[in-house]
């Protein structure tokens, strides 16, 4: 490309971008360059000096590779490229005294650092400091910070980075943390002792260039080389975000994200980051039966006999709850529909079409979000629904989009224009004439919708309205889903005609794959297959205990339409199964034995039926009509989660997150005045 500048870095020629920062052209070179406050997600500082390089004829010192962009370079005197030099006596010097300057007031704290194996500082101290120091004078001592149940902090060790201040006020969209004083007194604080209110705030662990701000629950547990570290996805929403689970025998002891531009960048949400404790209270470890109206522990011959013998000539129904992969989902289908029963995975009564994929998937990625002009927000709160989803939007409109709101009044960390909370506003969009004030509503280029839309009466004529929208503005859509195995049981065809409703009706056996969100009316027999003894153990007569998503392998698609892996971190406790695996058992107790004897085969018998699924990290391209459903209601919109924090069986089994629930209710209370 011809807008492209030639530079000479250490004595190699480098073509990049005028626009690009010396450290970026650096890196694209594949040279490091040293750096604590320059984060490539967050805007530039510049005040820790560490990414100093020589720029060869210009002044006489070293400049700050973050903030100087390579259109800023001077030619040679013969018309040479401009030259930079990131290893010279100069720049060796340079980082020497800088590194000097932050240990300053640094505490000799390694070896009782939660940070240690993980600290920046510690390893470019190693790399680029001196083994000496020359301050003998009394080290500054700073006050921590209380930001909550989710971060502890170690003020003294701070270097004034700016990192967790940075990403708090442009990422999280908060404003509770900045920085105070001037020279030595100067400090990060929050703004009157205030905790974070934030689902987002667990990132700023892993921005910290130091021990400053470590993960409270985490903390003193585990070194980070006894740990074995997965790479996997997350389920608590149905983003898909890229995760590592680490764990230390058997037990997770962290969830970390990973990056992955196309879905959840860097970030992760503090649910997805902090649920693992309930990994380990409330499981399920062994089948049970109930005898004599109560529950009895029993083996797992009896338990699946039991079940057998309850399916054997019934009418049976099967739900498929929110977090099962969808080789659980294709199995317990297969195994149904063998017995001549029904399956359902839309538990919450969205009316999600069947068979246009387009209709419950839509054709925006989340990548579309980006660079989209207008985002419009139908029935849904990506705030507590999709906090990474949320920031991405964010990102969007500080870059200039502009988000309409059809729905209720919420707090989403940037501005929109609400247009109404009613079927009458989508309507008003929609009219192909619309004249209004202010921008162009009936033209965005993302329209997404949530459950909270889809799930009246009316919610297929909600969906329809959004699509014939779509087509009307060139614009795409988005279905934004709350559960992690929506999309990929839809794929497999877990659905009924008619909806949940229809499924259930008159059955004698309820077959229910961890749906812990669905009230089973007294009646049918239920057996109950899920990691944790929450709604749906409680009302079983036949419990079969199963792996949670970081114990077996499974498939998930996420709320794009993207196949991706959840790998397995672990091993399911007690006498618990893969959930693939009982199924596969249960048929042949039936004498309906399943055609597959491991997850390959399985697998293989999946793709064969949905081959789309083979396509792991991809997004598929989605085709389908434009609904044809029936008139548009008069109820107001409503989101689709009550509590953020307490959508799951693991996320109710989690002391944690039972807390930041708690705190958030109470953040949400008005202050009453004593009387």
């Amino acid at each position: 490309m011809s807008d492209l500048r030639t530079i000479i870095i250490d004595g190699q020629e480098v073509a990049c971008d005028p626009a690009m920062t010396l450290i970026q052209a650096c890196e694209q070179a594949g040279i490091e360059v040293p750096r604590f406050c320059y984060h490539e997600r967050l805007s530039i500082a510049g005040n820790c000096r560490m990414c100093l390089v020589e720029v060869v004829g210009g002044p006489p010192k070293p400049a700050a590779s973050c903030a100087m962009q390579v259109k800023d370079l001077r030619p040679g005197r013969n018309g040479e490229p401009p030259e930079i030099k990131t290893n010279s006596p100069m720049v060796k010097k340079a980082r020497e005294g800088v590194m000097e300057f932050l240990l300053i007031n640094h505490p000799l704290d390694c070896p009782i650092c939660d940070q240690g194996g993980e600290c920046d500082l510690q390893d470019q101290a190693m790399a680029y400091g001196v083994d000496f120091s020359r301050f003998r004078e009394p080290k500054r001592a700073a006050e921590d910070l209380d930001l909550g149940p989710l971060v502890e902090t170690h003020m003294t060790r701070c270097i004034s980075c700016t990192r967790c201040v940075r990403f708090t006020t442009e990422v999280a969209g908060i404003s509770q943390m900045g920085q105070t004083g001037r020279g030595e007194d100067s400090e990060i604080t929050s703004y009157l002792g205030e905790t974070l209110n934030s689902n987002m705030q667990g990132n700023i662990i892993d921005l910290c260039p130091v021990g400053a701000l470590v993960s409270k629950p985490y903390a003193f547990t585990a070194r980070p080389w006894e740990l074995t570290k997965t790479e996997t996805i997350d389920v608590m929403d149905a983003l898909g975000s890229n995760t590592r689970v680490d764990t230390k025998g058997r037990e997770v002891m962290r969830i970390m994200p990973r990056n992955n531009d196309g879905i959840n960048e860097e970030w992760l949400s503090d649910k997805s980051r902090f649920v693992w404790d309930g990994l380990r209270r409330q499981r399920l470890d062994r089948p049970y039966v109930r005898v004599d109206g109560k529950l009895k522990p029993a083996s797992w011959p009896e338990a699946l006999s039991a079940a057998a013998a309850a399916m054997k000539g019934k009418k049976v129904a099967g739900l498929v709850g929110d977090l099962a992969p969808v080789e659980a989902a294709f199995a317990l289908k297969q195994l149904v529909e063998g017995q001549g029963g029904t399956v359902e995975c839309r538990t919450d009564g969205a009316k999600l079409p069947i068979g246009n994929r387009l209709g419950y998937v839509g054709d925006a990625t989340i990548e579309d979000i980006d660079t989209a002009e207008m985002i419009m927000l139908i029935g849904t709160n990506p705030r507590v629904e999709a906090p990474v989803l949320n920031a991405r939007i964010r990102k969007a409109w500080l870059a200039g989009a502009l988000v309409g709101v059809i729905g209720p009044e919420m707090d989403l960390t940037y501005d929109y224009d609400r247009i109404g909370n009613d079927r009458a506003a989508l309507q008003m969009v929609a009219s192909k004439d619309r004249d209004r004030d202010g921008p162009d509503y009936a033209k965005p280029k993302v329209i997404i919708v949530g459950q909270g839309a889809l799930r009246e009466a009316d919610g297929a004529a909600v969906l329809a309205a959004a699509m014939e929208l779509c087509r009307k503005g060139n614009a795409k859509l988005m279905i934004l889903h709350t559960a992690a195995a929506r999309v990929g049981a839809m794929d497999v065809g877990a659905v009924t005609e008619g909806g949940m409703e229809a499924a259930i009706d008159g059955a004698e056996v309820i077959y229910n794959l961890g749906a812990d969100e669905v009230d089973i009316a007294d009646g049918p027999f239920v057996i109950y297959q899920g990691s944790h003894g929450d709604r749906g153990a409680h009302r079983a007569d036949v419990i079969l205990p199963a792996a949670a998503w970081v114990e077996e392998s499974g498939l998930f698609v996420n709320t794009e339409g993207r196949p991706q892996m959840a790998m397995r971190a672990g091993f399911p406790p007690g006498e618990a199964k893969e959930n693939w695996a009982i199924l596969r058992a249960l048929s042949a107790e039936l004498e309906a034995t399943q055609p597959w004897n491991s997850l390959a085969q399985l697998r293989q018998a999946l793709v064969d039926a949905v081959p789309h699924l083979a396509q792991l990290d991809q997004v598929i391209e989605n085709s389908g009509d434009v609904l044809d459903a029936g008139p548009l209601g008069d109820a107001a919109f409503r989101t689709a989660i009550a509590d953020h924090y307490l959508t799951n069986p693991i996320a109710r089994a989690s002391q944690l997150m039972a807390e930041l629930s708690a705190q958030a209710k109470a953040r949400s209370a008005a202050p009453l005045a004593a009387e």
